[in-house]
């Protein structure tokens, strides 16, 4: 699935990108508005899309001067259901945040980067995870985490996965010299550890 388009999975029209802007948003807008949000459309196909969903009762609008605002409308009986897949990159982050907690050895880090965390993902895209491991660590027992962790992501979302794995040791010793760590750093979603430390294994090692 694309995360930043999430209700492509059952309409893969403007219609499912302008209902996941109201309902994540839940503010008003005006066409024009939902328009610099979704550049890649134009203002008159939103238009049309929003007086569509107004006819459908799932938006609401009112007249302000001599333009309309939308909003979602949160009562209706839909709206549950449209908001739980609009935001769900938000819960695919707090289940693996939630699923990297219960490991009997959870990594020092771990981030989700790439085109998921720049909201550029297309339905072939992989899920990129960087995971940090831990001196601790055993190799066949952290190695079966990590698959479960691939195999149940899938599951989730459709898509592959992605693993790019460090120890603590390698992001000491050469961590500044591997730019998909600046990457991580600069766009990761942090799902385990600090954002934090991460930053100061990087300054370090370029000290």
């Amino acid at each position: 699935m694309e995360l930043n388009r999430p209700l492509a999975t059952i309409t893969p029209t403007l219609d499912g990108d302008v209902l996941t802007v109201l309902a994540r948003q839940g503010a008003t807008f005006t066409t024009g508005q939902v328009h610099r949000i979704l550049t890649q459309h134009s203002e008159e196909g939103i238009r049309k899309v929003l007086r569509r969903l107004n006819s459908q009762g799932i938006v609401l609008s009112e007249r302000i001067g001599n333009a309309f605002a939308y909003r979602f409308n949160q009562d209706h009986l839909a709206a549950q259901h449209i908001v739980g897949l609009a935001r769900i990159q938000e819960t695919f982050l707090a289940s693996l945040e939630d699923l990297l907690k219960s490991w009997r050895i959870p990594p020092v880090y771990a981030a989700v980067f790439g085109s998921a965390a720049r909201g550029q993902m297309t339905t072939s895209s992989d899920i990129d995870l960087l995971l940090v491991r831990p001196h601790v660590a055993t190799e066949p027992e952290w190695e079966d985490q990590v698959n479960t962790l691939a195999t149940k992501v899938t599951k989730w979302l459709g898509n592959d996965v992605r693993v790019l794995e460090f120890t603590e040791g390698e992001i000491a010793t050469r961590g500044r010299e591997e730019p998909v760590l600046d990457d991580a750093l600069r766009e990761g979603l942090t799902v385990a550890g600090s954002r934090s430390w991460l930053n100061k294994q990087l300054r370090r090692g370029n000290s």
